[in-house]
């Protein structure tokens, strides 16, 4: 089978590509005095033209001019307009096979370049190598040798020998992450990575693919149910700060690919690259996990605060005839008190004229029912959703590991109480439990 290329046809065609635009051409190919004087040197304008197309392409790209090409017609017009000589005898210069080299080595000499070799193999390895702990992304990695070819005077060889250097580097760059990943983990890990790719019990899945089930909607058993999740991970202890040890986008590339993987494929994988992958894949489960399990409770935090502010609603509208006859009654039994003050009336006579004592005082009965609390909130109704949040929250702040700036130390101190009043099964808050984060 032959080897999967590190670069698409449009990457290697993009890497080593000649100046287009006039910028470009004047950047890089406006001859300086000191280049038109060694060009000069030459015999016959073929020679000078052809002399001077060589310097350009080593000047940038950074290669040799490749045997039997033809430069573009523009590199062509620019060099000869400069040398004021015409482009039309570049096949003049072609030609001479022997002549082109001769050039190339003066060249190479007055330039300070050398080819690449086999020790320059070697020695830009160990940098794209560290590269490539850092992306696995093949443009770049070619991109980044290129550049430090330049930078050291090397003439830069054909893109397949690119493309081999960057796979090299490449392959060594994955090995190297697969060890740091690996090299902190104990057998007991490794058991436990397998045990994941087994079938769980009384299900067809195994227990890698339940851990990467969606959450569902946000309800208290499916809180309940990704908190499982979470823990399952928690419970396989792995190593402090594993996370750290590479870079994150190789990390997160691998955990992918782990996502894609199914059990059988992951059995089938070399034991280190299995590790490897498992580690990335569980260290971003269980990012994921936290991320998704803090979202479930947002949300149905968020939908009881609605359903307590539409309940509340709801309530206010359906008593607001009855309220609205209140204060009609109320404003006439008013104004009859300040008409019987007035006049010197008695006052019980005033309200019995509006209505009799008894169904006045029925009256304060059905008031009383009809009124709010001082605040008129609808948080007081949220005391009826208690029982939902019993059945998750100590489990949801036991599994997970808060931490809090300085600002809301208290708030911290707080989640701390209910986690000791969840231990002591204790039902009433301590007096002395942290509240100025209320408002």
């Amino acid at each position: 089978m032959p080897r999967r290329r590190l670069l698409t046809a449009a990457e290697r065609g993009h890497l080593l590509a000649l100046p287009e635009t006039d910028d470009a051409l004047i950047r890089h190919y406006t001859l300086s005095e000191a280049d038109l004087a060694v060009i000069g040197q030459r015999r016959g304008d073929h020679n000078r033209l052809g002399f001077a197309v060589q310097l350009c392409y080593l000047r940038y790209p950074g290669i040799a001019l490749p045997a039997e090409t033809e430069p573009p017609t523009r590199l062509l017009a620019f060099v000869s307009q400069q040398l004021t000589v015409e482009a039309d005898i570049w096949p003049q210069y072609a030609q001479r096979q022997e002549t082109r080299r001769e050039h190339l080595m003066e060249l190479q000499a007055w330039l300070g370049l050398s080819p690449f070799s086999g020790a320059d193999y070697q020695r830009f390895m160990e940098p794209i190598t560290e590269l490539a702990q850092q992306t696995d992304r093949g443009l770049v990695l070619a991109e980044a040798l290129v550049e430090r070819l330049r930078q050291h005077g090397v003439i830069i060889p054909s893109v397949a020998v690119l493309e081999r250097v960057c796979s090299e580097a490449l392959t060594r760059g994955t090995r190297l992450i697969y060890e740091a990943l690996t090299a902190p983990l104990t057998e007991a890990h490794r058991q436990a990575f397998e045990r994941l790719l087994s079938i769980r019990h009384e299900t067809t899945q195994s227990t890698l693919a339940w851990l990467r089930q969606s959450s569902g909607p946000p309800r208290p058993k499916h809180i309940l149910v990704h908190l499982e999740r979470l823990q399952t991970v928690q419970e396989l202890a792995l190593p402090a700060g594993l996370e750290y040890t590479v870079h994150q986008n190789r990390l997160l590339k691998l955990a992918r690919e782990g996502g894609q993987m199914t059990a059988q494929h992951l059995r089938d994988l070399e034991a280190t690259r299995r590790s490897a992958t498992l580690t990335a894949t569980l260290l971003d489960a269980r990012a994921t996990l936290i991320d998704e399990t803090i979202d479930l409770h947002d949300r149905y935090m968020g939908s009881l605060f609605s359903k307590a502010k539409r309940t509340h609603a709801e309530r206010f509208q359906r008593s607001g005839k009855a309220i609205n006859d209140k204060v009609r009654l109320y404003s006439r039994i008013g104004r009859a008190l300040l008409e019987a003050k007035e006049t010197g009336a008695n006052p019980f006579t005033a309200i019995e004229s509006i209505l009799p004592w008894t169904a006045f005082s029925e009256s304060i009965a059905e008031a009383e029912q009809l009124s709010q609390s001082e605040n008129f909130d609808y948080l007081a109704l949220l005391g009826s959703r208690f029982n939902g949040l019993r059945r998750y929250t100590p489990t949801l702040l036991n599994t997970l590991k808060l931490k809090a700036a300085p600002a809301a130390r208290e708030l911290l101190a707080a989640v701390d109480v209910l986690r000791a009043m969840n231990d002591r099964q204790a039902r009433k808050v301590p007096d002395d439990a942290p509240t100025g984060f209320c408002p």
